[in-house]
C-alpha cells in the first residue's frame, strides 16, 4: 500500500471544499495553482522600512526566506508591518512611540498570519522593538514560527580605522568638552555607519537577537552574522 503524503497544513484548510470557491478565486490572483493549495502557507512578515539602517535590507531578506520556503514544500506570503527606529527618534518626541511600536508590531503579525490562516511563520526584525514584538507574536499566534534577525552593521573606516556609532557617541562628550573639533565630529558622523544592519554595540537590537537565540527560536550562530554577509544570507534561506 502506497504511503499517502502527510498534509501539514495546520490552519489553511480552511480554504478547501466548494462553498470556499470565492475565497480560492482571490488567492489564485496572487499566483496560487490547484497544487499549491494543498501546500502549508507560511507568512514571511518583516518590518522592512527605509527610515534605518537596522531595517532597509530586510525586503531582500524576507525575498530570500521565500525561497527557502519553497525549497521546503511551502506556499510562502511575504507581509510588512512598521518600525520605529530608537537611534534615529532618541532625544525627539519620536522616542515616545518606541515602546507602543513593540505591542503594535506584535499586534500586526498576529492580525496578519491568523486572519489570512497561515500555517507558520518567519519574522524578520532588524531594530530594538521588532524582537520582543516577533516574540510576542509568535507566543500568541500558537503556530510553527521562528525569527531571523537581520543582523549587525559592518563597522566604518576613518583614517584606516574602524569606527561605529559607539564612535560618534563618544565624539560628542569630547566635543562637549572641548576635545575635538565641530570638523572631526563631522567626519566621525559621516563615516560611522556605512550601510545596512542593526546598530553597531550591544546596544537592544543586538541583545535582543542574542537572548532569542539563546531560546532556541532563532537558528545557532545566526545573532552574530552581520547584515552583509553570505551567513546572513542563508540564514533566512
Amino acid at each position: 500500500m502506497a504511503n499517502e503524503e502527510k498534509d501539514l497544513r495546520i490552519r489553511s484548510h480552511v480554504y478547501d471544499g466548494m462553498v470556499k470557491a470565492p475565497n480560492r478565486a482571490l488567492l489564485r490572483a496572487t499566483g496560487m495553482k490547484d497544487e499549491d493549495f494543498k501546500k502549508p502557507i507560511v507568512g514571511v512578515i518583516s518590518t522592512w522600512a527605509e527610515n534605518t539602517p537596522c531595517n532597509m535590507h530586510l525586503e531582500g531578506l524576507g525575498k530570500l526566506a521565500k525561497k527557502g520556503v519553497i525549497t521546503a514544500g511551502g506556499w510562502p506570503v511575504q507581509f510588512g508591518t512598521i518600525t520605529v527606529s530608537d537611534g534615529v527618534s532618541m532625544g525627539t518626541r519620536g522616542m515616545s512611540f518606541s515602546l507602543p511600536s513593540r505591542d503594535i508590531i506584535a499586534d500586526s503579525v498576529e492580525a496578519a498570519m491568523s486572519g489570512h490562516n497561515c500555517d507558520a511563520f518567519v519574522a524578520v526584525g532588524g531594530c530594538d522593538k521588532n524582537m520582543p514584538g516577533s516574540m510576542i507574536a509568535i507566543a500568541n499566534t500558537e503556530i510553527p514560527a521562528i525569527f531571523v534577525y537581520g543582523g549587525t552593521i559592518d563597522p566604518g573606516n576613518l583614517d584606516g580605522k574602524d569606527i561605529d556609532l559607539i564612535s560618534i557617541f563618544e565624539a560628542v562628550g569630547q566635543w562637549n568638552h572641548g576635545d575635538i573639533s565641530s570638523e572631526e565630529v563631522n567626519r566621525i558622523e559621516c563615516n560611522a555607519c556605512p550601510g545596512p544592519g542593526g546598530c553597531g554595540g550591544m546596544y537592544t537590537a543586538n541583545t535582543m537577537a542574542s537572548a532569542i537565540e539563546a531560546m532556541g527560536m532563532s537558528l545557532p550562530g545566526s545573532a552574530s552574522h552581520p547584515a552583509t554577509t553570505e551567513e546572513k544570507k542563508k540564514d533566512v534561506e
